[in-house]
Formats: C-alpha cells, sequence, structure tokens
C-alpha cells in the first residue's frame, strides 16, 4: 500500500488542512492579475511579437500556480514527485520565456537564431535529467517534501534563472544608451519584470535551503507589481496600442482583489460579503468600461475630422496660392500694359477712350492689390512671413504713398493732405520699409479712401516724447484721418481680424476683402508698435493711430 502524508485527502484536489491561507490569496491574486492583463492584450497578438511572448509567459506562470496548489493540498508522495518535477520544468520555461519577452520589448526585435539556440541549451539539462532520480533522489514521507540534489538543483534551475535575470539586466542597461528617448519605458519595464522574477526565485531558493516553503507564497506577489509596471508603461507610453486599457485594467485590478477575498476569507458572513461586492463592482464596471469606450469613439472621430480638415485647409491653401499668383500674374501685367496707354507709350490715346483706359488702370492695380493682401494674410497666418529690416526714413515713404494714393482720392472728391512735424525729424526708423509703406501705410489711406464718401483725409506723421514704449527713446505715431463713415463700437470688435468686415462695409466698398487692416496690425506689432482705431460713432469719421518705437 502506498504511504500516504500525515494529512486528510485533498477535496477537488485543492483543498486540505496543509493548504496556509495565504497560499489561496497570493496564488490566486497573482495568476488572476495576469491572465486578467493578457486577456486584454490578446487583440494585439497577431500584431505584437512583445503581446505573444507575455502570454507565453503568463501561461507557463498559470501552469506553474495550476500545479502548486495540489501540492500542498495532496498527501500522495508519488503525484507530488510527479507534480514538483513538472513545476520545476515550467518554472524555467516561465524564466525562458520571459527573457524572450524582455528581449523583444526591449530591442523591438526578434532574437536571432543563435540566442534561440542558446535558450534550448540551457534548457537541456534540466529535461534530460527530469525524468530520472538525480535531481530528486526521494521523498520526505513526514512531510511530503521532495528532497532535491543541491549541486544539481542550483546549477541547472536557479543558476540558470539568476543567469537570465542579469542578462535582462545588462540587455536593458545596453538599450538605455542605444534608445535615449525610450528611456523611462524601459527603465519601468525591467524594474518590474526583475523584480516580479527576483521575488518569485528567491521564494523558492529560501525554500530549498531552509525546507520551509511558507515563505515562497509571499514570493507570487511579485506578478501582481510586474503587472501593475507593465499596465503603467502601456497606460503612458501606448506600448500595445491597447484602447481602453487604463479603464480595463483599474477595472480588472479590483476586481482580483476584491475576488481573491473570496478564497481568503474565513467566516460564511465575509465570503457572501465578498461575493456581493464583487458582483456590484462587476455591473458598475461594465457600464464604466462601456462608456468610456464610446467616449475614446468619439474623441478618434474628432481626431479623424481634425486630420481631415488640417489637410484640406492645407490643399485649399496650395491652390488659393496658386490661383492668387495666376491672377496676381494676369493682373499685374494689365496694369503694365493700361500703364504703357496711360503714360502715351503707344502714342497719345483719344481723349474720349482715355477715361477708360484709367478706370481700368486703377482696377486692375486695386485687383492686384487685393489678391497680394489675401495671400499675405496666408502667409501671416501659418507664419511664413519674412522681414527684411533695415534703416529707412518714415516720413519719405509716407509721402511716397499719400503721393501715390491722392489721384485716387482726388477721383472720388477728397481732399488728401499730408503734414509731418519738423520737430520729429529724422524720422530714421529701422524695419521692413515696403511692408510698412505697402502693407501698413498704403492700407490704411486706401481704407479711408474707399469709406469716406465725401470731404477730406489728412495724413499726419510726428514724433512724441519719451515714453516707456520705446524704452525711453520716444515714438513716431502715424494717423490717417477722415471725415467718413465712421466705426461702430460692434464693428470696432471686427476691425483688425483676418477677414473682419464691418456690418455694412461691403454695402459701400464691394471690393473689400477684409484683410488690409488684419495684416497691417500683424506687420505693426511684428516691429513692436500698436494699431488702434478711433471714432465717435457711425457718420462721425475714423481716425487711425500708428505708433512705432523711435
Amino acid at each position: 500500500m502506498q504511504p500516504l502524508c500525515p494529512w486528510e485527502s485533498a477535496q477537488y484536489f485543492i483543498f486540505s488542512s496543509n493548504v496556509p491561507t495565504l497560499l489561496y490569496y497570493s496564488h490566486l491574486t497573482a495568476v488572476l492579475a495576469a491572465i486578467v492583463f493578457a486577456l486584454i492584450l490578446v487583440p494585439r497578438v497577431r500584431e505584437s511579437l512583445p503581446a505573444k511572448l507575455f502570454l507565453a509567459t503568463i501561461f507557463f506562470f498559470t501552469i506553474w500556480v495550476v500545479i502548486d496548489i495540489p501540492l500542498w493540498a495532496l498527501n500522495r508522495p508519488d503525484v507530488d514527485l510527479f507534480l514538483w518535477s513538472l513545476q520545476v520544468l515550467t518554472e524555467m520555461f516561465v524564466y525562458v520565456s520571459a527573457f524572450y519577452f524582455a528581449y523583444a520589448f526591449i530591442a523591438q526585435k526578434d532574437l536571432r537564431f543563435l540566442w534561440k539556440v542558446g535558450l534550448i541549451i540551457l534548457l537541456a539539462p534540466i529535461i534530460l535529467l527530469i525524468p530520472t532520480n538525480y535531481l530528486f533522489p526521494s521523498v520526505d514521507i513526514s512531510s511530503c517534501v521532495i528532497s532535491e540534489n543541491p549541486i544539481l538543483n542550483f546549477s541547472f534551475t536557479y543558476g540558470i534563472e539568476i543567469f537570465l535575470s542579469f542578462l535582462i539586466l545588462f540587455i536593458s542597461f545596453w538599450s538605455l544608451r542605444a534608445q535615449p528617448t525610450r528611456r523611462s519605458e524601459i527603465s519601468l519595464f525591467t524594474t518590474g519584470l526583475v523584480v516580479f522574477l527576483i521575488a518569485f526565485s528567491s521564494g523558492n531558493i529560501v525554500g530549498s535551503i531552509t525546507d520551509d516553503w511558507d515563505l515562497a507564497q509571499v514570493g507570487l506577489f511579485g506578478m501582481p507589481v510586474f503587472i501593475a509596471f507593465l499596465a503603467y508603461t502601456v497606460v503612458k507610453f501606448k506600448t500595445f496600442k491597447v484602447k481602453l486599457f487604463a479603464t480595463q485594467a483599474l477595472v480588472a485590478g479590483i476586481a482580483v482583489l476584491i475576488g481573491a477575498r473570496l478564497f481568503y476569507s474565513t467566516t460564511t458572513a465575509g465570503t457572501i460579503l465578498s461575493a456581493v461586492t464583487l458582483i456590484g463592482f462587476l455591473i458598475s464596471g461594465v457600464f464604466l468600461i462601456r462608456s468610456v469606450k464610446k467616449e475614446i469613439a468619439q474623441r478618434e472621430h474628432i481626431e479623424i475630422l481634425a486630420t481631415e480638415l488640417q489637410e484640406t485647409n492645407k490643399r485649399q491653401e496650395t491652390l488659393m496660392h496658386f490661383i492668387g499668383h495666376e491672377v496676381k500674374g494676369y493682373l499685374t501685367k494689365a496694369s503694365g500694359a493700361f500703364s504703357s496707354l496711360v503714360e502715351g507709350d503707344f502714342g497719345k490715346l483719344p481723349d474720349e477712350l482715355k477715361p477708360f483706359v484709367e478706370s481700368a488702370l486703377a482696377q486692375s492695380r486695386d485687383g492686384a492689390l487685393s489678391v497680394e493682401n489675401i495671400l499675405t494674410a496666408s502667409n501671416q497666418k501659418n507664419g511664413k512671413v519674412s522681414y527684411t529690416k533695415a534703416p529707412f526714413d518714415l516720413k519719405e515713404v509716407a509721402e511716397s504713398v499719400v503721393a501715390k494714393a491722392r489721384a485716387t482720392a482726388e477721383a472720388k472728391g477728397l481732399a488728401l493732405s499730408f503734414s509731418a512735424s519738423e520737430a520729429g525729424a529724422p524720422y530714421t526708423f529701422n524695419g521692413d520699409k515696403a511692408k510698412i509703406g505697402d502693407n501698413v501705410f498704403r492700407n490704411i489711406i486706401d481704407n479711408s479712401i474707399n469709406y469716406t464718401p465725401a470731404g477730406s483725409i489728412a495724413v499726419s506723421l510726428k514724433k512724441d516724447p519719451p515714453t516707456t514704449l520705446g524704452a525711453g527713446k520716444g515714438k513716431f505715431i502715424f494717423t490717417v484721418k477722415d471725415t467718413g463713415i465712421g466705426i461702430t463700437d460692434e464693428d470696432k470688435k471686427r476691425l483688425f481680424t483676418e477677414g473682419g468686415h464691418g456690418k455694412d462695409s461691403q454695402t459701400i466698398n464691394v471690393h473689400s476683402t477684409g484683410y488690409g487692416l488684419f495684416i497691417a496690425k500683424n506687420i505693426v506689432e511684428a516691429h513692436g508698435g500698436t494699431i488702434r482705431a478711433e471714432s465717435d460713432g457711425q457718420g462721425k469719421g475714423s481716425t487711425f493711430i500708428v505708433e512705432f518705437p523711435a
């Protein structure tokens, strides 16, 4: 008759008085945490080698746990010897698969063929020794503890486990230099995995030396620690690109802790309370995951729309620039031709034809200016405007712009004047002469001409005493005052914005683009100045004031 160990037969292979209560809690907490995490990664298995290897590691770890519980519960020495041998072999596969997983995760590539051969060679001795009595020569009937050959056991099991753990550390340290952008990700992953492997093996090593296997149960808590580190890595660095992972991991983690209480509770009331709590939490968790899933779907849809909008804007911008340059080219050529006709390069124009040609010339120039304003505004919005700054005379530029605009003003019956205070001379300013002349002064004066049906426009330039604006050097003030339609408080809010038309502006000027003052504002501010408009209201004229630091 087969001798039995000194405790009753196990119920369902896992329940007996020989099993310490902590064993159920440590084993179930570890294996449930691992399995739940593995199930979350299942959708990524086909496209991710690290995910496959992680599942392999969890598979062997789960087998180890499934074997370990009957080892404690059963009172059959022969069965214990078989399970013990199988468990040791499974433990080796846990470490080999964990090393393979670590390499694939850290190096982001598969192991070379020779490395794989090396792993097989490491496993070969233990595989050959397991069926013999050299590794486990006998069983202690009084405790059902398997006697181990210390030399062979430490050489071919624990020695290999420690070697693989240090090899993981070496690969990690080497990769920190090769992949500095993944420093935090690799460090967190390695820390969690090595803590698990050391805790897992140290408990077994202590048990082998002291024959006190109760301490080995604590080592299993290394798995939840590793899962926690890995979960944080997945959430923070999007390691496996798993959606809903943070929420799923949180719900699963809490469910595992509550569920483990079912096996740790010593009273019926405690077991019922834990079961009710677990069921209630799982129901709430399902609703939470569904809610977050819906939110993620909406966010992804918004991101797709934003990407499509960005691409559409780029295509639209490219098309606008192409058309703008083409149209501007045609208008410039037309302006050149009309200008030659007006100036008599092709002979004197008949008196009845001259007004039409002059009108065509003015409209061509206005059209070219409108196209240029649109292109300039687009470039400013995208940060593509560059400034060529050099010292120049503001007074000279202002006089030139007023002279060019005088013909247009007089054609509308407006009196256009310019004055510059001699006290402010010289009006030397360091800036982009062309942009300040064409896009600031010209835009403001043209704006006043367009919105002044009758009356006058007074342009002035002066230099004020030192103020804080110019860092103690004063400021240049360019002013355009008209007797036009004025500006309402509502229109002032849109005045210097992109495409900012006044309420009735296009009724008065059908060619208004709304970009002129927007461009002027950006250029003035790029030169450290300010621009503003003042008006007492509709029909009471307006004053535009530009200030530059002197």
